[in-house]
């Protein structure tokens, strides 16, 4: 592509507690998450183009690049959506692991609603970022945000929570991947669902109090419903979540709905050990990272040198 006008991080995230209430009515799951931002990211570059056209290279040959990727489809929304005539070339350099439950592709698409607002003067409101980012994907509404939140509904329904101290991270991605929609398959057994969707609904429309959503607390508060059926479907990514245990973690837990595992370590130099020792498992990626505040994430979206997320009211509730 030709010289980008900006670049931008498009960061990872992980779910520190991901319950699965039920199957809706619609067929979706309804859900009770808290998500948090991570420092690992993938870089998107962005530059304008006089036609309409959304051009899209990815350093991934494996990636798609046309109207299957997220990030088309969020260019093309928000042209759409505003009438836009202009286009854009923009160059995805993946980094976050693909399938591995952190929400590379959702990141990607936010990054690119919010990018693309600025490059085509889009007087946008958050509001409307919403609704096309709960269009494109449960995950896509949270990362025009970042930090910490607690979601609801299938996702997209989300309130802000207290940003906690910065947690070391290792990011483990094993070469068995699940792929999302048969890791929701794989819930849809009648232990993990009921035919009474209304008390489904009346259970996750519950309690807001806060320190019910604290998963740092206590190292036991950590919860994800898809370990119970994804280590079953691939034994792989359990043996991650054990090699970051017996590497020292204070806790592991599967990303979303995998196939990557974080654990949490208490300091960096016991990362950095149980970086040394998982390193030996032929094949398993390791990233090490940190969680990422929602300061330290509307600040990284000011690189590009303007304002994109601070004329929006980031404290208050956001639904779709």
């Amino acid at each position: 592509m030709s010289k980008p006008l900006f670049n931008l991080p498009s960061f990872a995230k992980i779910n520190c507690s991901l319950h699965i209430l039920g199957k809706r009515p619609d067929g979706y799951h309804e859900i009770r998450t808290v998500l948090q931002t991570v420092s690992l990211h993938d870089t998107l570059s962005f530059a304008s183009s006089s036609e309409r056209e959304i051009s899209l290279t990815c350093s991934d040959p494996l990636i798609p690049t046309d109207k299957n990727n997220l990030v088309v489809r969020a260019a093309k929304a928000l042209q759409d959506f505003y009438g836009i005539r202009a286009g854009a070339r923009i160059h995805l350099e993946k980094r976050i692991p693909v399938q591995g439950g952190l929400g590379g592709g959702s990141s990607n698409a936010a990054v690119t609603l919010l990018a693309l607002s600025h490059l085509w003067n889009v007087t946008a409101t958050m509001s409307e970022l919403n609704t096309l980012a709960a269009e494109l994907g449960s995950d896509v509404p949270f990362f025009l945000r970042g930090g910490r939140a607690l979601g609801v509904g299938t996702g997209t329904t989300l309130m802000s929570l207290p940003d906690v101290s910065p947690q070391n991270l290792l990011i483990v991605a094993p070469v068995a991947t699940v792929a999302t929609n048969e890791a929701y398959k794989a819930l849809s057994s009648p232990a993990l669902t009921t035919p009474d969707s209304v008390s489904i609904l009346a259970i996750s429309r519950g309690s807001s109090n806060l320190s019910d959503c604290d998963p740092w607390v206590r190292a036991d508060e950590l919860r994800n419903d898809f370990e119970q059926v994804i280590f079953d479907i691939e034994p792989e990514i359990g043996q991650v979540k054990n090699a970051l245990l017996q590497a020292g973690a204070r806790s592991a837990l599967l990303a979303g709905s995998g196939s990557s595992v974080f654990g949490i370590f208490d300091n960096r130099e016991a990362q950095q050990r149980a970086i040394e020792q998982i390193r030996a498992e032929s094949g398993w990626r390791i990233f090490p990272c940190e969680t990422l505040s929602r300061e330290r994430y509307v600040l990284a979206m000011e690189s590009c040198g303007t304002s994109l997320l601070r004329s929006f009211d980031l404290q208050s509730d956001t639904g779709a």
